[in-house]
């Protein structure tokens, strides 16, 4: 996966040959770990994702994450620094150097402007909407899908351009389901690796013989666009109320009033919350429609995030 990679002393690491300085934990998840660190040789900050790795399926699992991450030079996707596997007895870590994003994510910035009271303005929403369509475009051109996007996992620039994150749930974009054991599989996948509450209807009960594709993310793209206009995404509650989000999803969803936002952009959001996959646009529609949507140029000193 990388150079190797040695634990020194006063709390720094070494990886290709750099020197980093642990400065404090980020966060964590099931099975990984998020260090603030500083490059010695640069003074930069960074984010190291350690994830543990207790089989040979989980240190695949990792080093095609890292795989996915050099795949792509976009400003709108995460790019990988470095990344390396430590040895830890007959156990093994996959550490990944990533760029660190001091605004943090997008639902960061949902819940700092919630509990003053406001939200995010159409214009900031259409801007960050933009940027995130160009970074699935990105994703779907070269035959992938995202499969777990949500407002956690989209972090905010120093000028407030969306980053995608987190690309470990990636997978082809096209996956041909025949019978009923590959459909059974593909839906155990998605209920581990795709957030239940941003889930399209589809993963929730693949059928025996189907396309999946990668209109998948227009539905999760759909659920953030809800987050950014509203302040928590359309099955939020459900999940947090114990109700049943599989069964919620398969009704179309009623989207609520409010004069902060335009019938373009609600009619936008209706046609990414589409229960039939067949029907919901595919990226370069979204495209198209948005960068119509876009206000002037002479306006965007306002509407940054």
């Amino acid at each position: 996966m990388g150079h190797a990679l040695c634990v020194c002393s006063r709390g720094t690491v070494i990886i290709d040959n750099k020197r980093y300085l642990f400065i404090q934990k980020l966060g964590e998840g099931g099975f990984s770990y998020v260090d603030l660190v500083e490059g010695l040789h640069d003074g930069h900050f960074y984010a190291l994702k350690r994830i543990l790795c207790h089989e040979q399926q989980d240190r695949e699992e990792a080093q095609r994450e890292a795989d996915m991450h050099r795949l792509f030079r976009h400003p709108n996707i995460l790019r990988l620094v470095a990344s390396c596997l430590r040895e830890r007895g007959t156990k093994h870590e996959a550490w990944l150097l990533l760029p660190f994003f001091k605004r943090g994510t997008l639902w960061n910035e949902i819940e700092r402007l919630k509990d003053k009271g406001n939200f995010l303005t159409e214009d900031q929403i259409l801007q960050l909407l933009l940027g995130i369509c160009r970074g699935l475009e990105a994703i779907h051109a070269r035959g992938f899908a995202h499969r777990d996007l949500k407002p956690t996992n989209i972090l905010l620039g120093d000028e407030g351009q969306p980053v995608l994150m987190d690309l470990g749930s990636m997978n082809q974009a096209c996956i041909h389901v025949e019978g009923s054991r590959q459909a059974l599989a593909l839906q155990d996948w998605a209920a581990q690796r795709c957030t239940i509450s941003y889930r399209a209807p589809e993963l929730f009960s693949v059928q025996s013989h189907c396309v999946i594709d990668e209109r998948t993310d227009v539905w999760s793209l759909g659920c953030v666009l809800y987050a950014m206009m509203f302040g928590e995404g359309p099955y939020d509650m459900v999940f947090q109320k114990g109700d049943s989000v599989a069964l919620a999803v398969q009704n179309q969803l009623s989207i609520p009033q409010s004069p902060r936002h335009s019938s373009a952009l609600r009619q936008l959001l209706t046609s990414m919350m589409t229960v039939d996959p067949q029907q919901r646009p595919p990226i370069s529609v979204l495209l198209s429609r948005l960068e119509a949507l876009q206000p002037p140029a002479s306006g965007q000193h306002s509407t940054q995030i």
